[in-house]
């Protein structure tokens, strides 16, 4: 039950927020409006803090997530290569791991082609890819950011809290408030933050989505072996996030109206499963690496999301 409550609370605030709304997602990566990473850079800040509370406070401990590694040419490689496949993924579906739950329990169809592609990644990979794909997890370089440049936790903790206000206020005169977004993002990135303050109350573990698809797919195999396996937890979360989309865009209509943008069911497929596929090979998705991971202050969450959003731009840019 703390696992679909949690669930619910995240997909509720990424529907108040209106970061689920594929325009927004693709009006940010082709640098036409800044309100998705404005509540993306607010959500993480916040997060930060909380993270790092509760960490003090001995209520959860938990490590920097460790380097992705496929062995081609570097210990972070399958970082890299996994942004590059989410970015991707993220520009032609409109959505991330995330958010297409969020579309889906608000509605709008091509979170559903999405979501096929993202399922049928589960599926593959939980058979094959992570098999062929061969993703070790590495402690070296050193995971946590601050040890890898040899400054204190609060002391990044406060630069990293600077450059994401900075930024913030940067891009403010680049956002606008269209009919996708019903509240400033500032507020949405709040309600994101708080979403992760309940899932540590409630779980004492940290947002995340992707691994939900794994888990899929472990069960689809599972299932035509005639076993059942034991990871459900990840899936009862995701499965909270539609229902908490779907009753926030029920009680509150003006958060449910999608404004219409051009997603072909092809390339919602195509992107959901490109994004699934990198987020596994990196170890997280925007969620995992990008709210929670960066709370941690992980360089691998650092250098998967900026490989995200930095790819995904430029090909927002190249494609028009």
């Amino acid at each position: 039950m703390n696992n679909l409550v949690a669930g619910a609370a995240f997909g509720a605030a990424l529907t108040a927020s209106g970061v689920y709304q594929p325009s927004v997602i693709l009006s940010q990566l082709k640098f036409e409006n800044f309100h998705m990473i404005q509540t993306f850079l607010t959500a993480a800040a916040s997060s930060a803090a909380i993270v790092t509370a509760a960490q003090k406070l001995g209520y959860i401990r938990i490590n920097p997530r460790n380097f992705s590694s496929l062995g081609l040419f570097a210990p972070y490689d399958g970082n890299i290569i996994g942004g590059m496949l989410l970015g991707t993924g993220m520009l032609l579906a409109g959505a991330c791991p995330g958010t297409v739950l969020a579309q889906i329990g608000v509605g709008v169809r091509s979170g559903f082609y999405a979501f096929e592609g993202a399922t049928i990644a589960g599926i593959v990979w939980s058979a094959i890819g992570k098999r062929v794909i061969q993703c070790e997890k590495t402690s070296s370089p050193k995971p946590a950011a601050y040890d890898a440049l040899g400054v204190r936790h609060s002391t990044l903790l406060l630069a990293f809290e600077a450059v994401c206000a900075t930024a913030v206020v940067a891009a403010y005169s680049l956002t606008s408030l269209g009919p996708e977004a019903k509240i400033p993002p500032v507020l949405g990135g709040l309600f994101i933050a708080a979403a992760q303050l309940l899932s540590i109350v409630l779980r004492r573990s940290l947002m995340g989505t992707s691994t939900s698809y794994e888990e899929v797919g472990d069960w689809f195999w599972g299932v035509l072996k005639g076993t059942f396996p034991q990871r459900y937890a990840a899936t009862v979360y995701c499965a909270g996030m539609v229902a908490g989309a779907f009753v926030v865009s029920r009680v509150y209509p003006a958060l449910g109206q999608v404004t219409s943008v051009a997603v072909s069911p092809l390339a919602a497929g195509v992107g959901g499963f490109l994004m699934i596929l990198g987020s596994r090979i990196a170890g997280g998705c925007t969620s995992g690496h990008g709210i929670s991971g960066m709370s941690l202050l992980s360089t691998s969450s650092f250098l998967t999301i900026g490989t995200a959003f930095a790819w995904g731009g430029l090909l927002g840019l190249v494609l028009g």
